[in-house]
């Protein structure tokens, strides 16, 4: 495979310094510790936002560092969970008193490491909520030890959250706020191809060229059925189902078609139309959407819809300005 880096012992690290020479203003970067935080950290009387897991899930979590999302991101090796030590020194970096909200998604060693991490920063004085995203419909609830998987669904955690606690509102809110977006999220993935890590510089199963995975993991975790290549259409549909059935949502939803790391935007856009063609059908009434690469799995072709039952405080905080290196609005 040809992979635009250096080596791949290095790939992280050359990343970090990238991020933090685009974004000055925004982001102070410590390369060989792994932490990324907004530049004006910690910020007065505000609840903090941390969140990280493994590289290659870019933009996911240090894109979505800044005003109105995470204060602070803490990358790992290429799917691999950062470690406590990275977590405690990052919510030392951005607590300004009011506590610190730790975004998790569920997998095993990121619950683990996280977990420990906020027992150490309580041990540091640093008070600590944990919220934990297990949005993916495509893992039985009670079919795997660890359960459903993070997904999608962290992003809405992230930016409704952070717009929270960006207006002021204490740790015990920002908490509430963010367990009921997880609680009202789902999500689905589907691979047209594998990824291929820089480690490895192959893919990391084999997926014949005239199949696609439904329900696939962003670590190429496997899906629920395999099936010959299907239409946008047809995706869509057996995506839209998955989420819908599983949902069952009664208002209008926050939707968003994201791409796996390949697949470009005219392909996505056009199946968000599709999306949108299902849910109407549906009648699932979409209150915003949101479409791009924001949650990916290196170079693996393919997408994921995520929805998120929203009501009026939900929608109110979607909307609030946000100003980071992957989403801006509003400032």
């Amino acid at each position: 495979m040809k992979m635009l880096i250096n080596v791949p012992e290095r790939v992280v690290a050359d990343a970090l310094r990238g991020l933090a020479a685009a974004h000055p203003d925004l982001l102070t970067v410590d390369v060989e510790r792994r932490i990324v935080v907004r530049r004006d950290a910690p910020v007065a009387g505000k609840v903090a936002l941390l969140s990280g897991g493994g590289s290659g899930h870019e933009p996911l979590h240090a894109g979505f560092v800044g005003p109105g999302m995470l204060d602070a991101a803490c990358p790992g090796e290429v799917f691999t969970s950062p470690v406590p030590d990275q977590m405690v020194r990052a919510a030392a970096a951005v607590d300004s008193g009011e506590g610190v909200l730790f975004v998790v998604k569920n997998y095993t060693g990121d619950v683990l490491n996280f977990t420990m991490a906020a027992e150490l920063a309580e041990d540091e004085g640093v008070q600590v909520s944990t919220v934990v995203l297990r949005d993916d419909v495509a893992v039985s609830e009670d079919g795997e030890s660890a359960g459903r998987r993070g997904t999608g669904g962290t992003l809405f955690v992230e930016k409704i959250a952070g717009a929270a606690a960006e207006e002021g509102a204490p740790l015990v809110r920002v908490a509430s706020v963010a367990r009921r977006v997880a609680e009202s999220t789902r999500s689905f993935g589907v691979a047209l191809s594998a990824c291929s890590t820089p480690a490895r510089g192959a893919p990391t199963f084999d997926l014949p060229p005239g199949e696609l995975e439904l329900g696939i993991g962003i670590h190429g975790e496997p899906g629920r059925e395999r099936r010959p290549m299907m239409t946008s259409g047809e995706i869509a549909d057996a995506a839209v189902a998955a989420v819908v059935e599983d949902l069952r949502p009664d208002s209008p939803v926050l939707l968003l078609v994201n791409g796996m790391g390949a697949t470009p935007l005219l392909e996505l856009y056009g199946f968000a139309a599709e999306v949108h063609r299902v849910l109407a059908e549906r009648r699932v009434a979409v209150a915003r959407t949101l479409v791009g690469n924001y949650v990916t799995s290196l170079d693996m072709a393919g997408c994921s819809v995520t929805l998120c039952q929203a009501d009026e405080e939900l929608l109110r905080l979607w909307d609030a300005p946000v100003r980071t290196a992957a989403l801006r609005r509003g400032r």
